[in-house]
C-alpha cells in the first residue's frame, strides 16, 4: 500500500467526520428550543443534573433508560462539547437540547411520574423541566 493511498483514507474519514459534524449542527439548529426552554434549562442546570442522577440510580426504571441517562451526565461532563460555545445560539443552547432529548425518551419509556417523583428542586422548576421534556403541566 501507497503512502497516497493512506492519506486518501485519511482524508475520507477525516472529511465524513466533518459533514457528520455539520450535519449535527444543522439538525440541532432547526430543532432548537426557543429562548425560554433554554434559560429554563440552563438556569435549572443543578437541580436537571440531580435528577438525572437520581433517574439514572433508580433500578425500578428499565435498564435501557438508566444506561441512557448515565451516557448523558457522561457527556455532560466532559469538558469540550459536540457544539462549540463560540457558535451563536446553538453554541450554548446543544446542552440544553441534549437534555430536554434525552428527558423526552426517558419520560416516553419510563412516565412522567418518575420525573415527579425524584425531582430536587421548586414546582416551577419541575413546570420548567415538564415543558422541557414536552410534557403537559401538572394541575
Amino acid at each position: 500500500m501507497t503512502a497516497s493511498w493512506w492519506w486518501s483514507a485519511v482524508a475520507g474519514v477525516v472529511g465524513g467526520v466533518v459533514l457528520l459534524w455539520i450535519a449535527l449542527i444543522v439538525a440541532l439548529w432547526f430543532v432548537r428550543p426557543d429562548d425560554l426552554r433554554i434559560r429554563d434549562a440552563l438556569r435549572l442546570l443543578p437541580d436537571l443534573v440531580l435528577l438525572l442522577r437520581r433517574l439514572a440510580g433508580d433500578r425500578t426504571l428499565p435498564r435501557g433508560v438508566r444506561i441512557r441517562l448515565w451516557l448523558l451526565l457522561v457527556y455532560l461532563a466532559m469538558p469540550f462539547d459536540l457544539v462549540p460555545d463560540f457558535i451563536p445560539v446553538i453554541g450554548y443552547a446543544d446542552d440544553a437540547v441534549i437534555v430536554a432529548f434525552a428527558l423526552r425518551s426517558v419520560t416516553r419509556r419510563a412516565g412522567p411520574a418518575a420525573l415527579d417523583r425524584h425531582w430536587p428542586g421548586s414546582p416551577d422548576g419541575l413546570a420548567a423541566v415538564r415543558r422541557l421534556a414536552s410534557l403537559p403541566a401538572v394541575s
